[in-house]
């Protein structure tokens, strides 16, 4: 009795819309655009190429716009327009709304000639699929002379969760976060009056195309608009193109204001181009490949050298512009990276890595100021570990660089005694050319450093860096010491550039409920003025749900930095089910709208969102993310347990037994840990997530250099307290939350292999999971039709188990008898 009633529910839940009584709800308001034209064309024979007849009804597939029906008037029922000409096409517009994943139809009386299309799409009526969104359902109708039409229109076996409006507004769909154009690089001439901006669009399907725009910010005319890469050439007013010539790549020069082209540089070889601000060079680096090995068996001669590319070294030539000649600066075998051209163009700054696996860290680096005329090199810091990446001051005696806080014998260390700091935790030191004495600047500073420069204008540090969830915008003042936060008007700044000589920058970045704004910044007052707005078309007519911080004191005493996203038209009388979203690794989840996990997208589909940062990342403090190491999830997994109980307790419209959470690579290990250390949550998903430290430490392409941050000085012979007892493998009898893994079977961070042996040990153990694989993806899903596919598996699994209805996933993948 009790099978046959669980069969009976299950046939009820895969039902309809939701599990609420089917019906019709009849279409009584829509808009309308038309009527457009048409003749009967010229009957040049009886029958066409397939040997049929002419027929009226054959106008229907002729090619409209759908998207006109948008722009259409408000009809409210009754008689449609009446058309004189012979034929005419005319459009029927109207929004389906629906909350969950559904089959219904549509139902049309009253009009002959029709074609139904849902999302520019055209469909058969009687049975449409729907994911749940907001849908356009467009009918586009044959109308002949002076004939009088008056539809009946409804949608049939309509669940409780599908509204039917006319409305011009929708909820945001997965398309509005991948296609669109965006912004990819910026740059402005030396005195700040023309800017570069450089875009990418992306279309349905994928297809992606970079531009470049040349804007005169003076008059905000845009000058150029081309497919030709364009860069400006360093402390001028003119920018260079590069073209394909006949011994190579030819660098040309171009006038912003007149258009005249002049050479600047021709038969360049392949290599990365960087100019000197002088004008009278190039810097040009260049890969050379290692030895081969046989393809059918061969030797690998340390971890790395598993990595396709890995024995490509790199060197570095000076091309003259007057000459050509290329004269090269370095050789060798070890990797050599440009840091730096100083402002007059007399030196180089470049940095020489070699591996050292015996200690760590395994990597050491060396920087060296080269002078270009006489070529004498002076090494700045030797065998250093733990540092990035470093740029000269103005007048090349001192450098700004980037490292963690064990960079210079820990300087900059400011943990408490006994903890590790994080290598994730970026800080910021000056190092004197001369003395080689070393200064950490941002010892007591908290946001961890991002991208950074040295303004030549106006001596100062300008960098960007993760504040707590969000990425601002810095200037450091090397004469007073003195930090400045900039205010403004986003939370996650992007990308920086300045003018040469120009108190001047131009800045985008987006936040957590918009996508890419462009800005251009006053340095001496650090205002802001909008530019451009790429998110008001990207989301226009979108709904969003609020995003608000939402933090709270752990039992530990520490702030655990939060945010609540509310889906759109939130009731607060109603029980949402929620998803808890985390990283929980070295580096805090930021709060920017285009992300791979963009949440304003999951409170789409119905759920109150709960993002929590907890403690051991980055851009809290030194102390804060050092919490993240020698831990393997101890402390982190607490704080999510108890946030999660803490914003249930805090938001009684979410129902407690319908809670999910999700995470990715260490946050997939985390799901899959706190599934052995809670019961609070209905479902969870682990992408590419680490089952077992150890197998992850010596297979992952970057599992023993990741273990040097997360578990330093620890490895796992000698800490099987960490690699192994803090393993969900070696603790999977604790798991009963059905648990879905998703993993690209091309991975090569986090091998495959993790997800296949925590899968393998819940089947054994009986327990509720399952596995999906992702063809030809790595560590991300970024193929365009795949990620769409993973992102309705992810939807689809939680529809299940949150939102009591299993059809979506039924439907993606059905019951196999094997």
């Amino acid at each position: 009795m009790k099978r046959l009633k669980s069969s009976l529910l299950f046939a009820a839940l895969t039902m309809g819309c939701s599990i609420g009584m089917a019906n019709d709800v009849d279409v009584k308001t829509f808009r309308y655009a038309g009527p457009f034209e048409l003749s009967q064309p010229v009957l040049v024979d009886s029958v066409d190429a397939q040997q049929k007849a002419f027929s009226a009804e054959s106008l229907l597939n002729t090619p409209l716009n759908l998207d006109l029906a948008q722009q259409g008037r408000v009809i409210n029922g009754g008689k449609l327009p009446i058309s004189s000409a012979q034929y005419a096409l005319n459009l029927l517009q109207f929004n389906i709304q629906n909350a969950s994943y559904c089959t219904l139809g549509v139902e049309l009386k009253g009009l002959k000639h029709y074609q139904v299309y849902v999302d520019n799409k055209v469909v058969s009526p009687s049975s449409i699929t729907l994911l749940p969104q907001t849908h356009s359902v467009v009918i586009k109708y044959l109308s002949q002379k002076d004939s009088i039409y008056t539809p009946s229109l409804k949608v049939t076996n309509a669940g409780d969760g599908v509204k039917v409006n006319a409305d011009t507004r929708r909820t945001l769909t997965l398309g509005d976060i991948q296609n669109g154009l965006q912004y990819y690089r910026l740059g402005l001439s030396a005195n700040g009056r023309f800017l570069i901006t450089n875009y990418y669009d992306v279309k349905d399907g994928g297809y992606t195309r970079y531009m470049w725009r040349l804007t005169d910010l003076k008059t905000g005319n845009i000058m150029r608009q081309t497919d030709e890469a364009m860069s400006w050439i360093p402390g001028t007013n003119r920018f260079y193109i590069t073209r394909k010539g006949a011994k190579g790549r030819d660098l040309i020069a171009v006038d912003p204001l007149t258009g005249q082209e002049q050479a600047l540089a021709s038969g360049v070889g392949e290599g990365t181009i960087t100019l000197a601000p002088n004008g009278e060079y190039l810097i040009l680096a260049t890969s050379q490949e290692g030895p081969r090995e046989d393809a059918d068996i061969y030797e690998i001669t340390q971890p790395e050298d598993r990595i396709p590319g890995w024995r490509t070294r790199w060197n570095l030539s000076l091309v003259d512009l007057k000459t050509g000649l290329a004269q090269p600066l370095t050789f060798g075998y070890h990797n050599v990276s440009l840091e730096d051209i100083s402002a007059d163009g007399r030196y180089i700054l470049y940095m020489v890595s070699r591996s050292r696996l015996e200690k760590r860290p395994t990597t050491v680096s060396s920087l060296y100021k080269l002078d270009v005329k006489t070529m004498q090199v002076t090494c700045v810091a030797h065998d250093e570990g733990f540092l990035s990446e470093a740029r000269f001051s103005p007048d090349a005696s001192a450098l700004v660089v980037k490292g963690t806080a064990e960079a210079f014998n820990s300087v900059g260390k400011n943990v408490p005694e006994g903890s590790t700091p994080n290598g994730y935790d970026y800080q910021l030191f000056l190092l004197n050319v001369a003395n080689k004495a070393v200064t950490p600047i941002t010892k007591t500073f908290n946001p961890s450093i991002e991208n950074f420069s040295w303004n030549p204008r106006d001596g100062q540090i300008y960098f960007t860096a993760l504040d707590k969830d969000m990425q601002k915008l810095f200037r450091f003042n090397p004469k007073t010491n003195k930090f400045t936060r900039f205010d403004v008007p986003e939370d996650y700044v992007t990308r920086l550039a300045f003018a040469h000589n120009a108190p001047v920058a131009v800045w985008y970045g987006e936040s957590a409920s918009n996508s890419d704004r462009l800005y251009t910044l006053n340095l001496d007052n650090g205002k802001s003025t909008l530019l451009e707005d790429l998110s008001k078309q990207k989301l226009k007519d979108v709904d969003l749900g609020t995003c608000t911080p939402w933090n709270f004191i752990s039992s530990r005493g520490d702030t655990i930095s939060g945010r609540c996203f509310l889906p759109p038209y939130f009731d607060p009388n109603k029980k949402y089910p929620m998803v808890v979203y985390y990283y929980g690794g070295c580096s805090p989840v930021s709060v920017y709208f285009e992300s791979r996990y963009p949440l304003h997208l999951y409170a789409a589909q119905g759920y109150v969102v709960y993002l929590i940062n907890p403690s051991g990342a980055a851009g809290f403090g030194q102390a804060h993310a050092s919490r993240h190491v020698n831990t393997a999830g101890k402390g982190v997994a607490e704080d999510i347990i108890e946030g999660t109980k803490a914003f249930l307790q805090a938001h009684p419209y979410v129902d407690p037994k319908r809670v999910g959470c999700i995470g990715a690579s260490y946050g997939g290990f985390m799901t899959q840990y706190l599934q052995t250390q809670t019961d609070i949550f209905a479902a969870a998903i682990s992408h590419a997530g680490i089952s077992d430290h150890t197998s992850y430490w010596g297979e992952g392409y970057w599992g023993y250099s990741y273990s040097e941050v997360s578990m330093a000085n620890s490895y796992p012979w000698t800490r099987k307290d960490l690699y192994v007892d803090q393993s969900p493998l070696f603790n999977a009898d604790k798991i009963h939350t059905p648990l879905l893994f998703l993993h690209g079977n091309a991975d090569t961070n986090v091998p495959i292999g993790e997800s296949i042996q925590m899968f393998t040990a819940l089947k054994l153990l009986g327990r509720p999971t399952a596995f999906v694989v992702v063809n030809g993806e790595n560590h991300s899903i970024v193929d365009y039709n795949k990620r769409i596919k993973w992102q309705n598996t992810i939807f689809a699994w939680f529809a299940r188990y949150l939102q009591n209805n299993p059809s979506w996933w039924q439907a993606l993948y059905p019951d196999k008898q094997l």
